[in-house]
């Protein structure tokens, strides 16, 4: 006997709040827990849990997912700073840059198809799978954040005392990074740690840990920019779901914390890019071919 998907709908919508609460609770420990253990890109899962588990629709998925991204930075920017792993000036570089593309990219999400923006999305989620899973085969580097890391040849240097030289090639460079990340967080909803950690080890010459750090600090200001833009624009941003998925994102952040130090890198890559493509997949069996 096959369920009419209207009559399904009605179900979930008649739903008592409390399950509706639980929803959000669960699916912000998926994206924290994902944060943790990767050091960045756990918000790639943010917008597909809010459109197809909650319900919401991908435009307000997207503000809530910025919501999401700037909170929990906030707490883990604040632990990486007392550990003094957050590197403020190249940070501030990365958020200024990322902070002028985040209103262009939230108008340009007003502009796109539903449709449409979720097969992008998907297309994103595509690229960051293939990156981990080809950064998988170097077994060099155990810490977690290291997936994203590149081999690029260093662009930027520190002198003695370990101070970044900010030369105009090094500061144009991070300042395009940061650009990218700006747009792509007001679109996407992401907070851009899947770029930001890699340009720092590749190309500020940063350790894993505080190159970690100093993202988490960006995408708490590239987020509250991308927030703003939202609600300058007129978006609405329901209050109780988004603080269910902070509330289940941010203990959950620790967790995946503390088991990603428990996991080699590579081991953690290939996981996490599977987990990827397979959420990827089915965001276009969904929104192409109505799967």
């Amino acid at each position: 006997m096959t369920v009419p998907l209207a009559a399904i709908d009605a179900a979930v919508s008649a739903l008592p709040p409390a399950w509706a609460m639980f929803q959000s609770v669960a699916a912000g420990a998926v994206v924290g827990m994902s944060l943790g253990l990767t050091g960045g890109g756990g918000a790639i899962f943010a917008v597909p849990l809010l459109v197809y588990w909650i319900g919401i629709d991908p435009q307000t998925a997207v503000s809530i997912s910025l919501v999401t991204v700037a909170v929990t930075a906030v707490v883990g920017a604040a632990e990486r700073w007392w550990y003094g792993q957050v590197e403020v000036r190249t940070g501030l570089l990365f958020a200024v840059a990322g902070m002028l593309t985040a209103p262009l990219g939230s108008w340009l999400g007003d502009q796109i198809p539903p449709r449409l923006l979720l097969a992008a999305f998907a297309g994103l989620m595509f690229v960051i799978a293939a990156r981990m899973w080809r950064k998988a085969r170097d077994t060099a580097e155990r810490m977690p954040a290291s997936v994203f890391a590149s081999g690029i040849e260093h662009t930027c240097s520190r002198d003695a005392q370990g101070r970044l030289r900010m030369t105009t090639r090094c500061f144009v460079l991070l300042a395009l990074v940061g650009l990218v990340v700006g747009l792509l967080s007001g679109l996407f909803g992401v907070g851009g740690g899947f770029l930001i950690v890699p340009a720092l080890v590749a190309f500020a010459t940063m350790t894993v840990p505080r190159a970690v750090g100093t993202s988490l600090f960006v995408m708490t200001l590239v987020g509250a920019a991308a927030v703003g833009s939202q609600l300058a624009a007129g978006r609405t941003i329901p209050l109780g779901v988004a603080g269910g998925f902070v509330a289940g994102s941010i203990p959950a952040l620790f967790v995946g914390s503390s088991l990603g130090r428990q996991l080699t890198g590579p081991t953690l890559a290939r996981a996490f890019a599977v987990a990827i493509i397979l959420v990827a997949a089915f965001i276009i069996a969904k929104t192409l071919f109505g799967f």
